[in-house]
């Protein structure tokens, strides 16, 4: 399991925090500054457990005391209506970080459930699933993270660590081969490009690029290109990719498939947290 970075948790969760609680919590102030509570999360659905370190971060930024039991695991497949956790803390405290510590939770687990969907209908091949550079800003690194945790991998984290040479740069280097050529000079080692057509694969290939991008390319194309390609360039298929196409793609002879559907369209798992009552 991916181990994510405490550091970048607690950044993000401190902004969200600050963006829900602002100057204060104004009927937070309704509630005994001393009194303790316990309070269950449970999950109304089938879902992948995804951002529990989140979840703790909004608990423990405001209440460093607070005591979080897990039932269930990071990356776990867990069961509709199953109890995730148990916490008990400050009442105040925890009624203000109820709302960010389940946002996270449910972003989080909603894109590593769709990924885990979309490896199911992958099952048997060996094509590898990615995500895109499609996210919420400011949210990367934790959409990144809960595709990985759903059984994906990472396509590039931004424009600072990977080569993907696309139309606008063929239009300014002059050619495919000319964008690959000038990569290379400056000690790129991993250089894909992003191809519209057959010819353009062609192209990819003389320049001796390291992956196409197939981008949008109907299934005769796909299965031309599969050929053209064996041996010669790893392919990656991208364009309107959701769980309909990639059964569809199961069958091909194609490296990557690479969908911006994981994290763009998230469905929200449906998690609650509910608190004991007090004697």
């Amino acid at each position: 399991m991916h181990t994510p970075d405490q550091s970048k948790i607690e950044s993000s969760v401190r902004r969200a925090l600050e963006e829900d609680i602002g100057l204060g919590d104004i009927t937070g102030e309704l509630i005994d500054p001393l009194l303790i509570q316990e309070a269950k999360l449970v999950c109304r659905e089938e879902a992948i457990l995804c951002g529990s370190k989140w979840f703790e971060s909004a608990f423990n930024l405001l209440d460093p005391d607070v005591k979080i039991n897990w039932n269930q695991e990071e990356g776990s497949l867990i069961k509709k209506n199953t109890e995730v956790a148990t916490i008990k803390g400050n009442s105040k405290c925890m009624v203000a970080s109820e709302r960010t510590g389940l946002n996270f939770l449910q972003m989080m687990s909603g894109i590593a459930y769709k990924t885990y969907s979309y490896k199911q209908e992958l099952y048997g091949a060996q094509t590898t699933l990615l995500d895109t550079r499609k996210t919420l800003p400011g949210l990367r690194y934790e959409q990144k993270y809960s595709v990985l945790v759903g059984g994906g991998q990472n396509h590039r984290m931004g424009l600072y660590d990977a080569a993907l040479v696309k139309e606008n740069h063929i239009i300014s280097a002059g050619s495919i081969h000319s964008a690959v050529a000038r990569l290379r000079e400056n000690n790129v080692k991993l250089i894909e490009v992003e191809v519209e057509n057959l010819d353009e694969l062609n192209e990819a290939i003389k320049s001796q690029a390291d992956i196409a991008m197939l981008d949008n390319f109907n299934t005769h194309d796909l299965l031309k290109a599969s050929e053209m390609a064996q041996g010669k360039i790893k392919i990656e298929v991208s364009g309107n990719i959701d769980k309909e196409q990639i059964a569809k793609l199961k069958n091909l002879n194609i490296d990557y498939i690479s969908s911006g559907d994981l994290t763009k369209n998230i469905a929200a798992t449906d998690y609650s947290l509910i608190f004991k009552s007090v004697d």
